[in-house]
């Protein structure tokens, strides 16, 4: 047998020509031949049938190198004829299968004609050797087109209302997404080589898209969902819970989300409910139930919060700024005004920096931090206001005004700053709140001019007398500081500086500060941040440093070690440096007094020649030794006190005028000393009539009878205190030294300018002192009224308002 006979098959034979070859082959879609056998494409991921993973292991390619097993195989089937009836029977069939399964597929409740393989694999036949891929997509578009128009009519048609009726839409919706699931599935190699060429849209993609245009643009069906989203959101916030359909209206956003219509159905609908719900509310709460704005303020947070859990669970992560916003915007929209106004103060009164927060996230999310700014100014300048005005309570002033700013500034870092809720347009003008509070201390404080500045001096005064007691350097430096904090908000830093100055004298020279180092430290302090002419502390220690020293010389080298006068303590102090005028009138010592201050006269004019002494007791001390029945006591009291007390070791009784008459003392000075002797809480003399006043006829005796635990018993004087009649003496001084200033500045100012108009030279003058104090305009006028009439500056005959100066 020859080879030709051996390659020969029988006539009845088929072989090759009913070959069903496993192996895919793509043809020239366009040209629809089944006679052109293009190259092998590669086989896809998604291909996941068992024999294109083995074909694609076993491809080879020979070459004249030998076998490449990595490059395409071009196969080609003789024989093979694509228009054979037979052939052409199989493949319309498997397309009949095809569409008859994608409708079922489409069609709840039926099931598949064959197994999904089966479909699978007719699918793969039908695109590649039968190049029958246009027709399926089509048939397929055409199915999905019936399917989803039958949803469409179950929808419509669907009896339950309402909320009920998201559940049915849902429901649908799951299922359709589950079919197209399969469908994309079964027609993979449809999208993987048809659609991909064609350059169409994938059967998802196509799917989606009628489900849009068919479900999602249908009048109809959307105002029934519209009326389920609104009954739903009505139920939860009027009832304040959730609905137990809530996880429908999950799915619902979900599905709308994967069909691209979460923004258009959903979102902005939901936005637009909100806005009119809360719109109401708020018109219902305040001008019809008549809510507090305090309520109000609290039940916005509540609704506030609400509407964060709801967006949280049921809406995207990007939506919940938008729901929050509307819902400030809707119930506070136009009543910012009387909300800031009905909630500042009563929440500032009580101190409730938490609601204070939350009032200011309300106002921050609306746009409303202005309104809320503005009204915090206006309380704090009508609270400074108040209490700088109270004169009954002129003794607290400075303790309330600490406690008010000590408030403001924890509000200012705790409720008046932005956080994470805040938008972060709206942490700009917080800064303004800072602003805002400066300016109504200020405002506040002139409301009275120099009392504030003088009780400022005056509470800091007693914090340098009292120290640390306990605290650490740095709370006590605080405590200090927040005191200077008050003193930068008044005009008068000349009243400041003039009762600080002299209060610091008495607190060196009567030995009472706490500390020198804190005095120092404060004086270095106000000359640097507040007040340039703070230099008087310099001057002063320097006195203090050369009189002890003084002194030491005149005890050790000039007195005998057993001399009385060695008790002598004598303080020389420069009368520029310190904030104290000479006396014309002053007590009459005792004569052993007067021996021993004669005896350091003449020590230290020989030391200096051209000085002048003039001696001043108003601050003097003394220790006297005091014998009461029930034993003796060392008596620290003032000079003035000892000498009244010195008095009764030769009478056992005494009156007021023969008191006066011995001592010379002042008056008011008498009678305050005597108040202290015989009225106070340590009685060491007798009063006869008994009173709380002295009167002229009064009559005084020792009281023998005086007891008390410790064997050194201090008496408190009110001489020693800065009595009414003094802060009235420092405060004419004061005038008297701001005339003077304002002159020179005048002088000065037409000195530079030779002539101006009365406004220009009223502003300039303004600003030329008003780092010390800030005069009013008729004290301007009459300064230069007075100018004008001792010839420094003159007016114009023929224009009143005009000035010249005189040179």
């Amino acid at each position: 047998m020859d080879v030709e006979s051996l390659l020969t098959l029988p006539k009845t034979s088929n072989a090759f020509s009913a070959l069903r070859s496993t192996v895919l082959v793509d043809r020239d879609l366009d040209a629809g031949s089944a006679s052109s056998y293009p190259r092998k494409t590669p086989r896809l991921d998604a291909d996941s049938d068992s024999g294109s993973a083995s074909r694609s292991r076993n491809r080879i390619s020979i070459t004249g190198k030998g076998v490449d097993r990595t490059g395409p195989v071009r196969i080609q089937v003789i024989g093979f004829n694509g228009s054979d009836p037979s052939i052409e029977k199989d493949y319309n069939n498997l397309f009949a299968l095809l569409r008859s399964a994608t409708r079922y597929i489409l069609t709840k409740g039926e099931s598949v004609p064959a197994t999904y393989e089966k479909l699978y694999t007719a699918c793969c036949t039908t695109v590649g050797p039968a190049a029958r891929g246009e027709s399926l997509y089509t048939a397929v578009s055409q199915e999905l087109e019936q399917g989803i128009g039958r949803i469409a009519t179950s929808l419509i048609n669907e009896p339950r209302e309402g909320i009920e009726w998201i559940s049915a839409f849902v429901e649908w919706c799951d299922w359709f997404k589950i079919q197209i699931t399969l469908l994309q599935s079964i027609f993979t190699y449809l999208d993987r080589v048809y659609v991909i060429k064609s350059g169409k849209l994938g059967l998802r993609e196509t799917a989606f898209d009628m489900f849009k245009s068919r479900i999602c643009d249908d009048i109809r069906l959307m105002d029934r969902m519209r009326i389920s989203i609104r009954q739903w959101l009505i139920w939860e916030r009027n009832n304040r819970e959730p609905h137990n359909q809530r996880e429908h209206f999950i799915s619902l956003v979900t599905h709308l989300v994967s069909h691209n219509q979460y923004h258009d159905l959903f979102e902005t609908y939901y936005i637009k409910c909100t806005q009119e719900y809360f719109a109401d509310e708020s018109k219902r709460k305040v001008e019809e139930e008549k809510v507090t704005a305090q309520v109000f303020i609290t039940h916005c947070t509540t609704r506030k919060e609400e509407e964060e859990k709801r967006a949280d669970a049921v809406l995207l992560e990007y939506t919940k700024p938008s729901v929050v916003s509307t819902t400030h915007h809707a119930l506070l929209q136009g009543r910012l005004a009387w909300l800031a106004k009905d909630v500042v103060g009563p929440f500032m009164d009580e101190k409730d920096s938490n609601r204070l927060k939350r009032a200011y996230q309300l106002f921050a999310h609306v746009d409303g931090l202005p309104k809320l700014c503005a009204e915090y100014k206006r309380y704090l300048q009508n609270k400074v206001k108040a209490i700088v005005t109270d004169t009954a309570r002129d003794d607290e002033m400075v303790e309330r005004l600490l406690d008010l700013k000590e408030f403001s500034d924890k509000t200012m870092r705790s409720s008046f700053a932005p956080d994470a809720s805040v938008p972060e347009s709206a942490s700009g003008p917080t800064q303004d709140f800072s602003y805002a509070a400066i300016d109504a201390f200020a405002q506040g404080f002139k409301a009275r001019h120099n009392k504030p500045a003088e009780l400022i001096a005056k509470h800091l005064d007693r914090l340098m007398r009292k120290g640390q007691r306990g605290m650490s350097d740095s709370d006590f430096s605080d405590m200090l500081d927040a005191a200077l904090g008050l003193y930068r908000f008044t005009d008068d830093k000349d009243v400041f500086r003039a009762f600080y100055h002299r209060a610091l004298a008495k607190r060196l020279l009567l030995e009472r500060s706490a500390s020198d180092d804190f005095e120092k430290a404060m004086l270095k302090k106000l000359k640097e941040r507040y007040d340039p002419e703070f230099d008087m502390g310099d001057q002063m220690f320097q006195d203090l440093t050369i009189s002890r020293d003084t002194l030491r010389e005149f005890h050790n080298r000039h007195l005998d070690s057993e001399s009385l006068c060695r008790q002598l303590s004598v303080m020389v102090l420069q009368r520029s440096a310190w904030p104290f005028t000479s006396r014309k009138h002053d007590i009459v010592l005792p004569p052993n007094m007067q021996a021993d201050l004669s005896v350091y006269h003449r020590f230290y004019k020989s030391k200096h020649q051209n000085h002048r002494l003039d001696w001043d007791h108003a601050l003097g001390t003394a220790t006297l030794k005091a014998r009461f029945r029930k034993g003796s006591k060392d008596l620290s009291v003032s000079l003035y006190q000892a000498i009244v007390l010195l008095l009764f070791n030769d009478e056992d009784e005494l009156g007021f005028k023969t008191i006066k008459e011995q001592t010379r003392l002042d008056d008011m000075e008498l009678r305050r000393t005597l108040q202290s002797l015989a009225c106070g809480t340590k009685r060491v003399l007798k009063k006869n009539p008994a009173g709380r006043e002295v009167n002229d006829d009064d009559m005084f005796s020792f009281n023998a009878d005086f007891e008390d635990p410790r064997s050194r018993v201090h008496i408190n004087s009110i001489q020693a205190k800065e009595t009414a009649e003094e802060s009235k003496r420092t405060q004419s001084n004061v005038e008297g030294d701001r005339k003077l200033s304002i002159d020179a500045a005048i002088v000065r100012i037409m000195k530079a300018k030779k002539e101006l108009q009365f406004e220009q030279l009223k502003t300039q003058t303004i600003d030329a002192v008003k780092n010390h104090f800030v005069p009013d305009v008729p004290t301007i006028k009459q300064r230069i009224e007075g100018l004008v009439e001792q010839e420094y500056l003159r007016r114009d005959e023929d224009d009143m308002s005009k000035l010249f100066y005189i040179s």
